[in-house]
């Protein structure tokens, strides 16, 4: 029995599920579902594929990194890109959102999220034009696994990475104050307020933190797939689907989600085609909407 459809499902719902965290915790500090969230993931990508072309111009470095597609220059340039997008992210809520926020209108401030997010694509396409871009055309050779599953060097780094930043956050939200005060803000603003949190400060971590792990999302796709101005757009309904799906608020849950988002999107291609694919989430988000609105990770209400 070929097993690549878990593979191909495990890769996919990993890039989810950190887009999904950048969701869940702006919808449950800030109260809004940000439509522009899939846009940071685009950006995110262009970033760090213009921080790479850039150092390795300046370093002369052309050669790939041990086994995988592409050399050290897009791993800083990653780095920095997530850091840059963090920025961006934080900027929009500096020039937009924080204003809409102070009216405590929730339906402006979705609509004014669409508006941001066409013009953030529309000036990717315009800078870039649609044609894919690549971080390296380097051709890999997949790795077999058993029970017809093969993955490339690329994959596995991806997959790891992507592990590793769930972990941290996990870290993060535990075991560090701006951690525990982003949980207080989502439990209760009003009293975390009244027992000293900051909540400005934490809305400003949760913009940096989101940018950034939409980022590295970005930057994954990109190196697993392709980079295109519409690809955070195209992500967009798994993202909520996946954040649904495992319970606004809770980060395990988005992760959780994203998987099974992804594992189901991979599971439908030999099972109903490949043109159908895009379908699964849309269906999930609707099934969870009906059966269970909290999520599987949410309180019952």
């Amino acid at each position: 029995m070929n097993l690549q459809f878990i593979a191909d499902g495990l890769l996919v719902g990993a890039m989810i599920g950190l887009g999904a965290i950048g969701v869940t915790l702006t919808y449950s500090i800030l109260r809004f579902a940000n439509f522009a969230h899939g846009e940071l993931i685009a950006w995110g990508a262009y970033a760090a594929l213009l921080g790479a072309g850039l150092i390795g111009y300046l370093a002369g470095q052309t050669a790939t990194l041990g086994p995988f597609s592409f050399g050290w220059p897009v791993l800083i340039a990653g780095l920095a890109a997530m850091a840059l997008t963090g920025i961006l992210a934080l900027a929009l809520d500096i020039v937009l959102f924080k204003r809409l926020r102070i009216r405590g209108n929730a339906i402006i401030m979705v609509m004014a999220s669409f508006g941001a997010s066409m013009a953030l694509r529309a000036l990717l396409e315009f800078v870039f034009t649609g044609e894919p871009r690549y971080f390296s055309r380097e051709i890999e050779i997949a790795v077999p696994l058993g029970a017809g599953i093969r993955v490339t060097p690329d994959q596995l780094l991806t997959l790891g990475l992507a592990l590793s930043l769930v972990v941290a956050m996990f870290l993060l939200m535990t075991r560090t104050t701006i951690g525990r005060s982003m949980r207080a803000v989502a439990e209760n603003p009003t009293l975390a307020s009244v027992v000293g949190v900051d909540v400005a400060r934490v809305i400003r971590a949760t913009w940096l933190i989101g940018g950034a792990l939409a980022a590295a999302a970005g930057i994954m796709i990109g190196i697993t797939i392709q980079i295109r101005p519409q690809m955070g757009f195209d992500i967009l309904l798994p993202l909520f689907a996946a954040a649904i799906l495992g319970g606004i608020g809770s980060m395990p849950g988005a992760v959780a989600g994203g998987l099974i988002v992804g594992l189901a999107e991979a599971a439908a291609v030999p099972l109903v085609g490949a043109g159908f694919r895009g379908a699964v989430a849309f269906l999930i988000l609707i099934a969870v909407l009906i059966i269970r609105p909290t999520g599987l990770f949410g309180a019952r209400g």
